[in-house]
């Protein structure tokens, strides 16, 4: 049972294809970092795991075309898709630059269009398949100077939702994990170790609550959840929108 994953070299993404192929099942490892791939392919190999890394841009639907059939062909049919593939662009929305936005949703939205589309192509015929993509808990609760991501983020959320309900009919489930602040390389990107204290106290003045576990997620625990919702275990779920937050959103 293949699966591929994208952003498989950035945090999340490459704990979810660790995850995944200590399961047993062969990993396509999609990114634009090929060096970065190189190295987690090397990993995951030498661990006697089965994986294939293909250097690409999910902006680009030619070359994620090109990457799901090089996948399919080296790997066997695609029966399990995750996008984790994102970028953070922070800053006020009025100071954002037409590039920052592009680039966002090129990324965080269009990209997860490619992916799913290429993939839901060859799982309809086949009539199984799982489709999971990491969004955000700021796609459902506003946050200050986070506007492109949250709008990109929600607007991936909503996609999968809707491609869920098309793929229904043909026994194909489709579900969404929204993360919360996560020890990954994005998150002390924003204010460096500041950032976690931050997320869990909460930033008052931006109208921001804390997290009430009192702790950062680690990628693992997103990981745990992606997998839930590929396995047997969720068969009957889909349309779904898994929040893994320790209650920042309070719920929402």
């Amino acid at each position: 049972m293949t699966a591929l994953v994208t952003g498989a070299a950035g945090g999340i993404g490459t704990e979810i294809a660790r995850a995944i192929a200590a399961s047993g099942a062969p990993v396509a490892l999609l990114d634009r970092d090929a060096d970065a791939l190189g190295e987690l392919a090397e990993s995951l190999e030498a661990d006697g795991r089965r994986v294939l890394p293909v250097p690409v841009d999910v902006t680009d639907s030619a070359q994620v075309d090109a990457a799901v059939a090089k996948a399919e062909a080296e790997l066997g049919p695609v029966e399990h898709l995750v996008n984790a593939a994102g970028v953070l662009r922070s800053g006020p929305a009025g100071d954002l630059s037409d590039e920052d936005w592009n680039t966002t949703f090129a990324v965080n939205a269009t990209g997860v269009f490619h992916t799913s589309r290429a993939v839901a192509r060859l799982m309809v015929p086949r009539g199984r398949g799982a489709i999971v993509t990491v969004a955000s808990n700021a796609s459902a609760t506003p946050r200050m100077s986070m506007a492109a991501y949250s709008a990109s983020k929600a607007a991936s959320a909503m996609f999968t939702k809707c491609l869920g309900l098309e793929l229904a009919a043909h026994g194909i489930r489709c579900n969404v994990v929204a993360p919360g602040s996560t020890r990954t390389p994005m998150l002390t990107a924003l204010q460096g170790d500041a950032a976690e204290r931050a997320s869990i106290d909460g930033v008052p003045g931006d109208y921001r609550v804390g997290i009430p576990l009192g702790r950062i997620a680690e990628p693992a625990h997103i990981a745990d959840a992606v997998l839930f919702l590929l396995s047997e275990r969720a068969a009957h779920i889909t349309m779904h929108e898994l929040t893994v937050d320790g209650g920042a959103a309070l719920g929402v």
